[in-house]
């Protein structure tokens, strides 16, 4: 698991998403204002009327155009965002990425942020740590149980398969979804954990107090937040390459019914 490299977004993700999103919104009137000035300003010189109302029907054109590639534009947005937080998410989230989570954290977690980070920093950064746990402890609760839901169905075809490798690889699913159950339980703890230290640091922000001994909470928080990614992606690896053997296994069987 070690092996598996943290994934960091550079500058050039940063750039990318910028560019992508100015362009989103401002390729409607680029394209409108500029044919527009580039025929009014002649008019204004020479003023010829059939000038003055080309140039609207070029701007209101090239304003419905720039709708439809800001739309565009926007969509893939929305897409190489996703794609940003699933690759920022797979191996735990972090206290200073969760900007990319925003539309995932809770109306009144965003508000007690915001006031801690006006009020007291230090509540802030433990905060914004404790949000960073609950976010993958959500993520991965979500993730486990998709798995382990696919991984039964695995378990139940191939039960059904008349080979000789059969029940070794239903003994290998089989360990693989008791693998993926334990790193569901040890998430949907995690999330407990993260969940009732979030209200803590909220109390204590609204008390004006401090938090000295959540240094050895967050470490703990923060472990797992790492360590279970990284877990269920082994396991999920571990699961693409069962099917794989499954598939074969079943090619191999289907060649010699033909052969028979």
């Amino acid at each position: 698991m070690n092996d598996l490299e943290r994934y960091e977004v550079t500058k050039k993700d940063l750039t990318k998403g910028k560019r992508m999103k100015l362009a989103a919104w401002t390729m409607p009137f680029a394209l409108s204002i500029i044919p527009f000035a580039a025929l009014f300003i002649p008019f204004l010189i020479t003023g010829s009327i059939p000038l003055f109302f080309f140039s609207f029907i070029v701007a209101l054109a090239g304003f419905v155009i720039g709708l439809i590639i800001s739309g565009i534009l926007a969509y893939r947005y929305a897409n190489w965002t996703k794609e940003m937080r699933e690759r920022i998410a797979a191996d735990g989230i972090r206290a200073e990425e969760i900007d990319w989570f925003k539309n995932e954290l809770k109306s009144g977690e965003k508000k007690a942020l915001k006031e801690m980070q006006a009020s007291n920093l230090l509540l802030a950064d433990a905060y914004r740590e404790t949000l960073a746990s609950r976010l993958t402890a959500t993520r991965i609760v979500k993730t486990s149980k998709k798995e382990l839901l696919l991984a039964k169905r695995r378990e139940n075809k191939i039960r059904t398969l008349k080979s000789e490798n059969a029940k070794e690889f239903q003994a290998e699913v089989k360990k693989d979804i008791e693998k993926i159950s334990s790193i569901n339980r040890e998430a949907e703890l995690m999330l407990a954990e993260a969940e009732s230290r979030l209200q803590m640091i909220e109390a204590a922000s609204m008390r004006g107090g401090s938090l000295a001994d959540s240094e050895l909470a967050l470490k703990k928080l923060s472990a797992r937040s790492q360590q279970l990614p990284l877990a269920l992606e082994e396991a999920k690896m571990h699961e693409e390459l069962k099917k794989q053997l499954e598939s074969e296994l079943n090619e191999k069987d289907l060649k010699e019914i033909n052969s028979n």
